[in-house]
Order: C-alpha cells, then structure tokens, then sequence
C-alpha cells in the first residue's frame, strides 16, 4: 500500500542551516547515500545538496511555441515583468531540459525524496523541495515559504468501495496547506520572485490579483509574511464570508467590486498596465511552476508508479495543465515512463470547457457564469483555456460536468465516509461518478481526485444542505440534527431508532 501522506514541517519562514537527522517515509538505504551517477558522472551528493556544476535556468517563451512545437526566438528572463509574449498570447516558463537531463532519472527521485520532512531551508516544503525545477536561479534567502505542500494523499476506501465499487481510489488533499488551499503552491512562487526583484531595485509597489477567493488568500499571506503590499479585487457578495476574512486579517487593500470574477480580471489587467503593481493569477505562468509540484508530489507518494487518472477541478484552468506540465517533466527527465489520464471537471454552471470539449473542439466560447457553490471555479472566460485544451489532448484527456445538486450530493457522501471537502472537490467527485458508471474508469484502475480547498472555508454551504435550506434541491443526503426533550425516555426511544435503522 502507498504511503498516505508525505511529513509536513510546521515551521512557517523558519529557516535554519544547521545540520540536523533527515526524516525519511521508507527506511530505504539507497534515500541515504548518493543517487547513482549518470553516464555524465556528475559529482556525489549528500542528501538535500543542490546539484552542484551545472547551472540550471529557466525562460519565459511564448506558450504556442509550445503547443505547436516550433522554435522561437522570443524569450524573456524571469527577472522581466512581462506577462504576454509579443503576439498577445499566453507565455510559460520553460527550463533548459539539457541542463537538468545530465542527472538521470534515479538521480532526481532519490534528491526529492532525501527532502522530504527536512527542515533545511527551504527543502522542507514541498514546493521548494523540487527548486530546481522550479526557479533554479533564486536565493534561498529570497524564498517566501510556507513549507506549503506535502500535503495528504488520502486512501478513500470507504468513498471507494462503499459508491463506487473502487479499490483504489485516493484524494489529494491540497486544501490542507497555510491559507487552506492550493493555490498557496503557486503563490510561494510568485511571492518568492517578486521579493527578490524588489531587492535587485524593481520599481514594484505591491502585488495584486482578481479573486474568486483562495487566490486573494494565498496572496495576502505571502505577501504580509514578505512585507510586500497586496492588492485585491472581489467579486462583491460572490465568495464566502472565510474567504472574506483571510485576505481583510492578513492586511490586503481589498476592493469588493460590483462585478463578476471576469469583470474583476479585466480590472485588474488594466490596473497592472498603468501601475507597477505585479498582476498574481494564473495569466502569470509563475504560478504554475509552483502548482506542477502537486503532480510530482502524488508520484512521489506513490513511490513513483503512475496512477491511471488524475481528477481535477477547473475554473481559470491553469491548475489542469500545471499537474500535466509536472507530469510530463517526470516522464521527460526518466522519473516515470509515462502520464496519466486527466479528468478537468467543471461545474454545469460555468462551464465553457464542457462546452468546447463537447462540441469536439470546434469552436470555443466564453459563458456568462451563473452562480455556482463551487464558487471559485465560477469563471465564465478562463485566461487558461489553450493551456488547458493542450493538457488534455495531450494526456487523452477528458472534460466532465457536475450540476449543483449533483456536486452538493457527492460532497455530502464524501463527509459522511469521513472526508470534509469543499464543493468544489464535489464537482470532481461528481465527475468520477459519472465515468465510473459509464465504465470510463474501471473498479481496479488508480484514481487520485485533486481536492483544492479545506471544507471548512464552505461551511455556509454545507449547514444549508443539511438544514434543507437550498430551494429546489432535494438535499438527499442531509443529516439534520434531531431536536428532543431532557427526557432520559425520549432520549432512548430516538437512540434506539437511530440504531435500528443502521441495522
């Protein structure tokens, strides 16, 4: 059986360069010694050391370079503020892959592995663990750090069997991180950078992002923690009162807009045009240098062997193809042999991917985003859309639908085999229920669906399911508390009905 959960160091920007026992999850000799050199013979290591001698680096290019495989000339540094490539299109970070291959595959398992639990700045997060595949040309001392990350990959049995006659179906909780989700990943990233641009003498004045929630989160807290100014656009009366609060606690100017997450988006590109504000979503492909790791993390829980396919919620649909970059980056560097199927899952509500997946992908279109209990995939335009549709293609991949009744059902039988998931863990939850009965996913195949937020920021959500308050929805699965007398013979007459019907 694969290993549940990866160690988590609660130190939060603690660094410490002392030595100290490293903390292993397998009692394995070959995590302690040196990984076997490659036919380069690179120099030995000791555990958690950087490769020494090469210099790794990264670039940003223009993604449809990429997508369609043709050389470019275009590039810029990661130190440039720079977002769009000349065209107007997407961009992405792009390692130098000649660099990193003179370590072969065995090398790097046995790297991130020997980092796992550590408490060497900044090794112990799960993140930071892999650096040099993140941004290899940063200081340690730069780095604004969690230890986010190495977060639980949950064996759900119970869900599993009990539903959907699975016996081997997990859930990533990537909720379970500082700020209660998974954007922190990529936010440490991002944050990371812009630290230290501001100490080479960047004119930056702050960060800022549009938000449906766990972003302006994320954001807040790395930048309070870094000292950074942070700067957020909500959509006013659309998130939930927990997200509210988090980036209003941490110390973010928070705009509530009279708009939807679109119009905040929009806003918040043409601020970052006229300021020197550094623009925070997923447009910026910093982030999901950050969010990959997620990806190489689950096939490190493994023990490296590949799961047949990897559920993933989408709103902005940056997320669907960072854990298909992580894994293609594993299968190009000789850590695994191939990649697993990717499910984006979207809810009915806003879901223009559905629509484009569905129509063959002939033409898309952007929605206009109804109101959605997955509130933070509520996006109509997603900034990702080709990143996504080039994730997919190339993973076999395939675009499922939840409606709001179905993503509230599938939440609520998920706590009840003791999880306590967001909506939006819902909606992929729903979305492995309808391919597991149409047969697209088999009862033995391995399945991880990637939950992105902790319940607890949704709680609203879920006293209205299982108070029956949700108009029109038949709540099927509520659990309504029982209202009885201080009679000891009431008491026991309620008991002893609960009990015969678990009978």
């Amino acid at each position: 059986m694969a290993s549940s959960h990866l160690l988590n160091s609660s130190s939060f920007l603690s660094k410490s360069n002392s030595a100290s026992p490293h903390h292993h999850r397998y009692p394995c000799p070959t995590i302690l010694c040196a990984a076997t050199p490659s036919i380069t013979s690179p120099p030995v290591l000791p555990p958690s050391a950087p490769p020494p001698g090469l210099s790794f680096s990264a670039k940003y290019v223009p993604f449809n370079s990429i997508s369609t495989n043709t050389p470019t000339a275009e590039s810029y540094s990661l130190d440039d503020v720079v977002y769009r490539s000349r065209d107007g299109g997407l961009l992405d970070v792009q390692h130098d892959m000649d660099a990193l291959k003179q370590y072969d595959g065995h090398y790097w398992k046995t790297l991130f592995d020997s980092r796992v639990g550590t408490t060497k700045w900044p090794y112990g997060s799960g993140v930071w663990s892999k650096k040099e595949w993140v941004l290899p040309e940063i200081d340690d001392e730069d780095i604004v750090s969690a230890f986010e990350g190495n977060s639980n990959l949950f064996w759900a049995e119970r869900f599993g069997k009990k539903i959907l006659g699975m016996n081997d179906l997990w859930v990533k909780h990537c909720g379970i991180s500082h700020t209660g989700s998974f954007k922190d990943l990529g936010m440490t990233v991002l944050v990371s950078q812009v630290n230290r641009l501001r100490k080479m003498n960047s004119p930056l004045v702050g960060v800022g992002c549009a938000s449906t929630g766990d972003t302006s989160a994320a954001l807040s807290a790395y930048c309070a923690a870094a000292g950074i100014p942070s700067i957020v656009f909500l959509p006013a009366n659309k998130i939930s009162m927990a997200q509210l609060v988090q980036p209003i606690a941490n110390g973010a100017f928070v705009l509530s807009i009279d708009t939807d997450f679109d119009g905040c988006m929009k806003l918040i590109r043409q601020i970052t045009t006229e300021l020197p504000i550094y623009l925070a979503n997923s447009l910026n492909s910093l982030r999901l240098e950050g969010q990959k790791t997620a990806a190489i993390e689950i096939l490190q829980q493994f023990d490296w062997e590949v799961p047949d396919w990897v559920i993933v919620p989408g709103g902005n649909l940056g997320n669907i193809y960072a854990f298909y970059k992580g894994f293609k980056m594993c299968q190009e560097l000789g850590l695994v042999d191939r990649i697993p199927r990717l499910v984006c899952a979207q809810a009915r509500n806003a879901n223009p991917l559905f629509q484009y997946y569905n129509s063959g992908w002939k033409e898309f279109s952007p929605v206009t985003a109804k109101t959605t209990f997955a509130s933070a995939i509520q996006i109509g335009d997603p900034v990702s859309i080709d990143r996504a549709v080039y994730a997919l293609k190339k993973s076999n991949g395939i675009v499922e639908e939840a409606t709001e009744e179905e993503l509230m059902d599938a939440m609520a039988l998920a706590d009840s085999t003791g999880m306590f998931i967001c909506p939006h863990t819902g909606v992929a939850l729903s979305a492995l229920m309808k391919l597991r009965g149409n047969g697209i996913i088999g009862p033995n195949d391995r399945t991880v669906v990637v939950s992105t937020a902790h319940g607890l920021k949704f709680t609203q959500a879920k006293i209205d399911y299982h108070s029956g308050a949700i108009g029109e929805m038949e709540c099927r699965y509520s659990n309504p508390p029982v209202s009885v007398k201080a009679d000891f013979g009431l008491v026991m007459d309620e008991l002893k009905k609960f009990l015969s019907e678990r009978r």
